[in-house]
């Protein structure tokens, strides 16, 4: 009599269990972040030996710096009265340069947002686009070309901190414009309100605020590169500064230097009292 032996169904595959997945992701994750840092370390140490970083140089250095130091003093403070036009033009370029970015960054913001003219696509990367170009070029390099174009003088460096400050601002302001309260222009748009009412009543009174303090954080910025931009031929306590440095004229470097910190405290000190009330 035969018995009729029926085979086994083979035992199906169990599935990983979720602990194992979860420690093999961080394994993964554990592996990659060990590679980045070590190629980060390698690049740190290829860098600082391309570029010579030596603490032994430096340390070696402070008697040459402490000598550099000692030659400009006493201050020769009797310049500081025939350094207030350099110190007017320097606050006049700064300031002229921070007026015109904040009246072109407006308009360039409207574009660069994408709850007003930046729903549009082509608008949005048209003025993105613009704003990467103007920040990627640091404003000594505008600087220059437009010495090359208009001349020695303090209006290149107007048009300079101009340009590299519409980078700046225009995408500070389309932030700002972004993360407005809709509800208010909302409610204009469905009275049939055109945009200059929109923008006049809903938008401008909420970014205000934030307007006034990132333009003044500009200012206090373009004030400090006036002087650097001075150097290259912008005119102001820049240009003064390099003048005395190449007639090795040290006493009236410190004086110069101490007139450049004064002002800048002075136009931070101001610009801070305003944000106070402002904000």
């Amino acid at each position: 009599m035969s018995v009729d032996h029926k085979a086994s169904p083979a035992a199906a595959p169990r599935p990983p269990s979720p602990q194992l997945e979860s420690s093999g992701r961080r394994n993964l994750l554990w592996a990659r972040n060990i590679v980045v840092v070590l190629l980060v370390l390698a690049f740190l140490g290829w860098s600082a030996s391309d570029l010579g970083l030596s603490p032994q140089r430096f340390i070696q250095g402070i008697p040459r710096l402490v000598e550099f130091l000692l030659r400009m003093f006493p201050p020769d403070l009797t310049v500081i009265p025939g350094l207030w036009d350099a110190i007017l033009t320097t606050v006049a370029v700064a300031l002229w340069g921070t007026l015109l970015a904040m009246f072109i960054s407006f308009f360039l913001a409207l574009g660069a947002a994408k709850n007003l003219l930046g729903h549009n696509p082509f608008v949005y990367a048209a003025s993105r686009t613009i704003l990467s170009i103007l920040r990627s070029l640091p404003d000594l390099i505008w600087a220059l070309i437009f010495v090359a174009a208009v001349g020695l003088g303090p209006f290149p460096g107007v048009l300079a901190l101009t340009v590299y400050s519409c980078g700046e601002l225009s995408k500070l302001y389309a932030e700002a414009v972004e993360n407005i309260d809709p509800g208010p222009r909302e409610a204009l748009e469905s009275t049939g309100a055109g945009l200059f009412t929109t923008l006049r009543w809903s938008v401008i009174p909420q970014i205000l605020p934030e307007v006034i303090t990132y333009s003044l954080y500009r200012l206090e910025s373009n004030v400090r590169h006036a002087f650097v931009l001075g150097m290259v031929g912008a005119g102001g306590l820049g240009f003064e500064l390099s003048v005395s440095m190449r007639l090795f004229q040290y006493h009236k470097v410190s004086a110069i230097l101490i007139v450049i910190i004064v002002t800048v405290a002075t136009i931070d000190f101001i610009s801070s009292r305003i944000r106070a009330r402002v904000i």
